[in-house]
């Protein structure tokens, strides 16, 4: 027996009062485990930042991008998947990237269709490329015309003897149709023609470079950061060799791009400031690529 104010309380019901007490503090711990889990969930979550898109910028360039930011933010981690431009767009529509990688301009379609999902994307020039014919290096051919590469790329010209070199057919190695780098190429070079249906479709630039490098009749289209790969002679074009300082007169340069949700998280909105910062233009100038002016 308790006496309280001149009340008398049972001993039942104060034990009553202290497990109901101590049940809703459970209850409460849990229902705020439950709010706080998620949360921290998504912290970390947001130091990883998914890019997809573009061989020709996720092979070199975006790596070492990211190498330099973490860096500065050691406990950001990159998912990088380059397969082609094509399928950036996809991919920030629906949320499994925060950043795409194109070597082209996004086409209407994809921007209407990311639009659609709610999604609106910001345009980034990160830097310029351009885009250089690759021979074997036995070929004797070291200068062509741009009429004389699109008669080669769409199948018109089938042997080296008719652009003056050694004969022998013509082996033509071109990027897969998700490439962005496919569709500039028939932009820049063939008027928009189609390839010659004898062509070699490549999963990546490199593997263009290797089978040219391996093949006497091989000849090709690699982004200028892969024109020194070895075995292969970069052809001079209407008289303009692809050098760095020719950016401007060469006649197959390009600019590159990188895509970023308008409400993108801050973490990705800072990469990309970065990559087309000077430091973030240095190393794209050291890799091979042209910096914006």
């Amino acid at each position: 027996m308790d006496v309280t104010s001149g009340s008398v309380i049972p001993e039942a019901v104060q034990l009553a009062d202290i497990y109901s007490i101590f049940l809703m503090r459970i209850i409460i711990r849990s229902f705020f485990s439950l709010l706080i889990v998620p949360f921290l969930g998504a912290v970390a979550g947001a130091q990883s930042i998914s890019i997809k898109g573009s061989d020709t910028l996720g092979a070199k360039l975006v790596p070492q991008l990211a190498e330099a930011f973490k860096s500065m933010h050691p406990d950001v981690k990159f998912e990088i998947a380059a397969e082609g431009s094509s399928t950036a767009f996809p991919a920030l529509a629906n949320g499994t990237a925060q950043i795409g990688m194109s070597s082209r301009k996004a086409k209407p379609e994809e921007i209407t269709a990311a639009r659609a999902k709610g999604v609106s994307l910001n345009e980034i020039v990160v830097c310029h490329d351009m885009l250089v014919v690759i021979t074997n290096k036995s070929n004797q051919i070291k200068a062509l015309t741009k009429d004389q590469v699109a008669k080669i790329f769409t199948g018109q010209v089938k042997d080296w003897s008719e652009v003056g070199g050694t004969p022998g057919p013509i082996s033509i190695y071109t990027r897969n149709t998700s490439s962005g780098t496919y569709r500039d190429w028939q932009t820049l070079a063939m008027r928009g023609r189609n390839y010659s249906s004898s062509s070699l479709k490549m999963a990546s630039t490199e593997q263009i470079a290797q089978e040219v490098a391996r093949n006497k009749n091989g000849i090709g289209y690699v982004g200028f950061a892969f024109a020194k790969a070895p075995g292969v002679t970069n052809v001079i074009i209407n008289g303009v060799k692809p050098i760095a300082a020719n950016a401007g007169t060469y006649i197959y340069s390009r600019a590159c791009y990188l895509y970023v949700p308008q409400n993108g998280d801050a973490l990705s909105r800072s990469f990309v400031a970065f990559a087309s910062s000077p430091t973030g233009e240095e190393i794209a100038k050291k890799i091979g690529f042209v910096p914006n002016p």
